[in-house]
């Protein structure tokens, strides 16, 4: 075993150096330094909180605020240097106060612990974090709704079972997408209720016997409240897991974003065009336009998935209060919290430069005998019922299947010969453009509804 020499603020208690490998597996610094600001911003609320109790003088509250503030800037310029023998962000900020103003450093550590040190901080980090998150889930939403205007006329096939279905226009396709992020900005902003609580005072596990301020401190943070239990204070990752959870809906939705677009853009299909700026080459197939975003994003989808799983397991088996184990909450955070940061910004700048290959969209909803369903619904409307109706447009699919044709194509007499409730009115519906048109309620396809979806979206995410 080799053992090193440590100043650890912590160390009194142990006799023994700690193990030199034991040292750097245990320490989180390489890592949880990413909260250093949020650390700092921790700290300067709890100085002024314990200045305003009695435990620090005004003048020792100015030496740490003045501090803290060369530390920030320390580590904003690059200049700071973190130790593992100090373990964590938490002390080594402290040690570095300590080192520069002496005993005052020291005592900012009154009325609290590590335990609901980091519990704040992570709340404070992942806060920001969502701000960011939200407003690059806004880009893609506002890139989505000029597309989705644009194209309110151009007809596509909806799919089920990737068979085609029923036409619909392309800017109602992109505004179902639009839908599905609608959904998860509330769930952020949900999500964020549960993390603006204040852990800070529940101390190590059970509060501290200090006369301390929680409602202050808390005030001077931007939290809602301070947290009303100290041992579920200290213990909770709740609000981490429900983050990674919404995460990974996001990433979902975007994975699946990626598979049609990956689609489109494919030969098969060639619905759309993928700008360059987004598309890489093969190194041995020179023709090759590959469509590299999206489909990364599609495999960054199972990475955020993987790590919701993995904090729910890092939870399951813990008693309370605080244990160790929780050290492993942040890399994952971390790491989806970068995820969907560059996944949706990889989107918002990618999606409002797509475009349709309008006749390509067209043709491929002819194909598929689109508008079959608007002929069954003509017949309900002449008075026949569905299951009738049903059966008389399956003899005329058939028809077009062998000769070719689609059913506006085949001639009045055909048709007739299946039903004499079919009349000449019925081009009107058998037309691609006439059964979008028909779809005018809302929720419908219809380019006229689309729009008035555009406007009312835009005025949703402007208030």
């Amino acid at each position: 075993m080799t053992t090193v020499n440590t100043d650890k603020l912590s160390s009194a208690r142990f006799a023994q150096a700690t193990d030199a490998f034991v040292e750097i597996f245990t320490a989180s610094v390489d890592f949880d330094q990413r909260m250093a600001i949020e650390d700092i911003e921790g700290s300067l609320a709890h100085a002024k909180m314990l200045c305003k109790i009695g435990i620090l003088t005004e003048t020792e509250r100015e030496d740490i605020i003045k501090g803290l503030a060369t530390i920030a800037k320390e580590i904003e310029q690059g200049e700071f240097k973190w130790s593992i023998q100090q373990e964590d962000v938490h002390m080594n900020i402290e040690a570095r106060l300590t080192d520069l103003i002496g005993i005052a450093g020291k005592k900012l550590h009154t009325g609290r612990s590590r335990n609901d040190q980091v519990a704040t901080d992570i709340r404070l980090y992942l806060r920001k974090e969502i701000k960011v998150i939200d407003s690059q889930l806004t880009r893609l939403q506002l890139g989505i709704l000029n597309l989705a205007e644009q194209e309110a006329d151009t007809i596509m096939p909806g799919f089920t079972h990737l068979q085609v279905a029923q036409p619909v226009t392309f800017g109602h396709h992109l505004m179902a997408w639009f839908e599905m992020l609608s959904r998860d900005k509330e769930r952020l902003q949900d999500c964020c209720k549960r993390i603006n609580v204040m852990p800070l005072g529940a101390a190590a596990l059970a509060g501290t016997s200090y006369p301390i301020d929680r409602h202050m401190t808390a005030e001077l943070l931007g939290f809602s409240r301070p947290s009303n239990n100290s041992l579920d204070s200290v213990s909770d990752r709740d609000f981490a897991i429900e983050f990674t959870a919404a995460g990974s809906l996001i990433m979902m939705h975007l994975s699946r974003f990626s598979e049609e677009l990956v689609l489109w853009a494919s030969a098969q299909f060639d619905f759309i065009d993928i700008p360059d700026a987004f598309c890489t080459g093969s190194s041995i197939m020179p023709q090759k336009k590959n469509p590299d975003v999206p489909e990364l994003v599609r495999g960054k989808s199972g990475r955020v998935t993987g790590h919701l799983v993995s904090l729910l397991m890092l939870m399951k088996g813990q008693p309370l209060a605080y244990n160790k184990d929780n050290q492993e909450d942040k890399e994952p955070l971390f790491d989806t919290a970068d995820t969907l940061i560059n996944s949706l910004r990889a989107f918002a700048d990618m999606v409002p430069h797509l475009t349709a290959k309008k006749d390509n969209m067209y043709n491929a909803a002819k194909q598929g005998f689109a508008t079959a369903t608007d002929l069954a619904d003509y017949l309900v409307r002449k008075g026949m019922a569905f299951r009738d109706a049903h059966e008389v447009v399956g003899l005329a699919v058939r028809l077009g299947v062998e000769s070719k044709r689609d059913l506006s194509e085949i001639t009045l007499a055909e048709l007739q010969q299946f039903s004499t409730a079919i009349t000449e009115d019925v081009y009107d519906i058998l037309k691609l453009e006439g059964s979008v048109a028909a779809r005018k309620h809302i929720g419908g396809t219809a380019p006229d509804t689309v729009r008035k979806a555009v406007a009312t979206a835009r005025l949703t995410l402007n208030n």
